[in-house]
């Protein structure tokens, strides 16, 4: 799922924005002009696709399924139990507005 992805993918990209990029110039080999290529390729993918899961994020209104989608599902910050107390819910009805959370995040993300 690509909300469990989301952490991992913000980190490898802020990795590999630290890490410098070999220059381009004529006098490199063609092998490093290719392994440049990609790394760039692949820097604007996952760039894209945080991209496209904040948009997909920030198009939801409900402030119960941010909640539930930001702070439960990509950081993790609560457990279930602390995440019903926060919300002042019951098991059963987190598991349902979680559910619809996925719901709108889906269509939202498509």
């Amino acid at each position: 799922m690509i909300l469990k992805q989301y952490a991992k993918l913000k980190r490898d990209l802020t990795a590999f924005n630290q890490v410098s990029s070999p220059p381009f110039d004529g006098v490199s080999s063609h092998s490093s002009r290719n392994g440049a290529e990609s790394r760039l390729i692949n820097q604007v993918d996952l760039s894209y696709q945080l991209q496209e899961v904040e948009d997909a994020l920030n198009a939801i209104d409900d402030r119960k399924y941010q909640f539930i989608l930001h702070d439960y599902i990509i950081e993790k910050r609560f457990s279930r139990n602390e995440a019903c107390e926060r919300l002042s819910v019951s098991v059963i009805k987190f598991n349902y507005l979680k559910n619809k959370a996925l719901e709108v995040f889906k269509i939202k993300y498509m």
